[in-house]
């Protein structure tokens, strides 16, 4: 569920709860306001839990790149073993397992470079989400404070009696 349409939700029972006689307090109904603040918890943490997500799968690649890192350089070590025979052929041996240990490497780096800006796009999607939650919440104090400092109407009535007696 959208939270900026929980915010709404939550600003309209603040706007249409009883207000209470001679004061700036309204009542509310303590059910629907807890139904809507589990609302809220149950909205906000999605894209936490993707973030999370996006966390564990980047480990799993790199896990992957390094075990398939490791038996590429096993697979060359058994056959750099094979050829120990002749100096050449094992140099050429050790030179191809350090190309294949430099291609695995980039390829983790570039999958871990990858998942970061991933991770790092959902949560700087979740923070504007956040600021504009946040601002919809303060305007809406300022509202309701603004509400608060006009006189209702019984208080300029009180106030008229006293200037003509």
């Amino acid at each position: 569920m959208d939270i900026q349409f929980l915010v709404e939700r939550l600003e309209a029972l603040v706007v249409n709860a009883r207000k209470v006689p001679m004061t700036s307090q309204v009542i509310l109904e303590q059910a629907a306001v807890l139904d809507l603040i589990d609302q809220l918890r149950v909205a906000i943490p999605e894209e936490v839990k993707q973030a999370r997500r996006i966390n564990q799968e980047s480990d799993r690649v790199i896990s992957k790149a390094r075990e398939e890192s490791e038996g590429i350089i096993g697979a060359a070590q058994e056959q750099a073993a094979l050829l120990l025979q002749d100096q050449s052929i094992l140099r050429e041996a050790e030179s191809r397992a350090q190309d294949l240990l430099d291609k695995t490497q980039t390829k983790a780096e570039e999958t871990m470079h990858g998942a970061d800006q991933y991770a790092a796009d959902v949560l700087v999607r979740l923070e504007s989400d956040l600021v504009k939650t946040l601002s919809v919440i303060k305007k809406s104090l300022e509202v309701l404070e603004e509400r608060r400092a006009q006189p209702t109407e019984g208080e300029t009535r009180e106030g008229e009696r006293r200037a003509v007696t």
